[in-house]
Order: structure tokens, then C-alpha cells, then sequence
């Protein structure tokens, strides 16, 4: 029998996903189909309720359910449960167990690009879900310096303060972290500003950014934003959203089948739907 996935959302219908995983599935000759599903916020429990009986083997989580599905779940993993979001949902023989894959995810990714992270120093730009998430895994592989910038510097010290990770944190002004920009080995864009339709737009000024700084946007529609750009022609290796997208995908998938799926044709996939290389 065929088994179904799904992700759930209000909006969904931009989701990347279904595309990115029904092409594993093929890939990999597993008999199994992905679904986006809209589901508005008050209905949540129903959907849940839904899922449950008739037994979705596995479901992602997004925007705006990850924090209120996780009352509905069965069991929650540590990582999860201290980002206090959950964005992959695995169904064991009927228990519903929530993992956060996005800050993994991003980790993955990094670590692809720069195989040592630990005596690194980065700056995250943001204090929002995406930032929490990458934040607090991040403290907990061992990053010993991790700063924070963002317009409402109160958003950023709770961030700091619901860390249960040994981390050293600054918080920083968004002009205090333009002038600093060249400590920083790695430069981590949370934010939606730069998203499309407002292209144009980026948090914070590169003036002092240094050479070879790894400069990251989790955005990746545009698939270059504004800031990728300015950091790029200040000579910093630069990585869009794709590759946090992807890799945290290719962890919900793995825990759904135990496959750790070929991340490169997940962003081939991806971005030919972007309409990019």
C-alpha cells in the first residue's frame, strides 16, 4: 500500500517540498506520496486528528503551525523541545514524534562548505524562528562565540537567555555589528528582508565585511539577494536558502525511511523549479 507524506501550512501552495520529495521517492523506488496541505490554524487539531487515523506515515511543519502542533504530538525530541518548534513529524506504529531538522539542516550545510566550525566566531542577523533554530544547534555542536544583531535588541537577549546551550553571546546594535563585520569568520542572514518582491533590500550595511568571510542568506527566492550580492563583490564565499532547504528535507526524509537522500539532485530539483542553474 502506498504511504503518504504531507506538509502542512497556511499559505502552502509556494512550498518546494511536494516537488523535492515525490522526485526521491521515484528516485528511490519507494512506493510513498507527498501532499501539501493548506490547513488553517483552527483546524489544526482536526488535521491532526486526520493524519492519525488513517495513519500518514510522516509529515513536515511549517509557517504558522510549528510551535502549536507540538502539544498534539505523542513525544518530542530534546533538540525540538528546546527551540520550542517542531518542523518534521515521523508516525512510529501510531506515535506521532516531532523533530526540528531546520538548524541541523543549516549545520549540514555549513559544514559541507567549512568541515571546522567549533573555534569559529558568527554573527546571526535575526531572532526569529529560523534564527532560534540555527542558533541554538549551533550551540549545541560546540560553537564557543556566537553574536546576535537585530532590530528589537529585547527579541535578541530572550534568544540568548532560552539558549540551554553553553554558548559566549553578544548582543548587538545593527550598527554596532556593521562596525565589527571583519571579526567574524561567518555572517548567517535570517530575516525575510531581501525576500521577493522586495529584492532591493538588505539588514545591514558590508562596508567593513573581510575577505573570505562565509556570508550565508537563508532566502533563496531571489536565489541571490541584494546582501549575497554586496558580500560577493567584497569577496566573501557566499550560499543561499537552498542549501538549509534542502538539507533539512533530506533529514525528514532519512528519518522517515532511513535514507539519507543525494542533497546535490535535491537542489538540482529545486532550483530548476526556481528557475535558476
Amino acid at each position: 500500500m502506498q504511504k503518504l507524506y504531507a506538509v502542512i501550512g497556511d499559505p502552502i501552495a509556494q512550498s518546494m517540498s511536494p516537488i523535492m520529495h515525490n522526485d526521491l521517492f521515484q528516485f528511490y523506488g519507494i512506493d510513498a506520496h507527498y501532499h501539501a496541505f493548506a490547513i488553517k490554524e483552527k483546524n489544526l487539531e482536526i488535521a491532526v486528528n486526520g493524519f492519525r487515523a488513517i495513519d500518514l506515515a510522516g509529515f513536515n511543519v511549517t509557517v504558522p503551525h510549528k510551535v502549536a502542533i507540538m502539544p498534539l504530538l505523542d513525544e518530542i525530541d530534546p533538540l525540538a523541545k528546546s527551540i520550542g518548534a517542531v518542523n518534521t513529524v515521523v508516525n512510529v506504529n501510531g506515535c506521532l514524534i516531532g523533530y526540528n531538522t531546520d538548524g541541523s539542516g543549516f549545520v549540514h550545510g555549513l559544514k559541507s562548505k567549512l568541515p571546522s566550525i567549533v573555534n569559529k566566531k558568527v554573527l546571526i542577523i535575526g531572532a526569529g524562528g529560523a534564527a532560534r533554530s540555527i542558533y541554538f544547534t549551533l550551540a549545541s555542536v560546540g560553537v564557543g562565540t556566537i553574536d546576535l544583531t537585530n532590530r528589537t535588541l529585547e527579541k535578541a537577549k530572550g534568544l540568548s537567555y532560552d539558549c540551554p546551550y553553553e554558548v559566549q553571546t553578544s548582543i548587538l546594535t545593527l550598527s554596532e555589528a556593521e562596525e565589527q563585520l571583519a571579526v567574524y569568520d561567518i555572517i548567517i542572514q535570517t530575516t525575510s528582508i531581501g525576500m521577493a518582491p522586495q529584492t532591493e533590500c538588505k539588514p545591514i550595511s558590508l562596508h567593513n565585511l573581510r575577505e573570505n568571510t562565509f556570508v550565508s542568506d537563508i532566502i533563496y527566492n531571489p536565489l541571490e539577494t541584494e546582501f549575497l550580492k554586496r558580500a560577493k563583490e567584497r569577496g566573501a564565499i557566499t550560499e543561499n536558502g537552498i542549501a538549509m532547504f534542502v538539507n533539512q528535507g533530506a533529514l525528514a526524509f532519512e528519518k522517515w525511511t532511513g535514507i539519507l537522500p543525494d542533497t546535490n539532485r535535491m537542489a538540482i530539483t529545486v532550483q530548476k523549479q526556481l528557475g535558476g542553474k
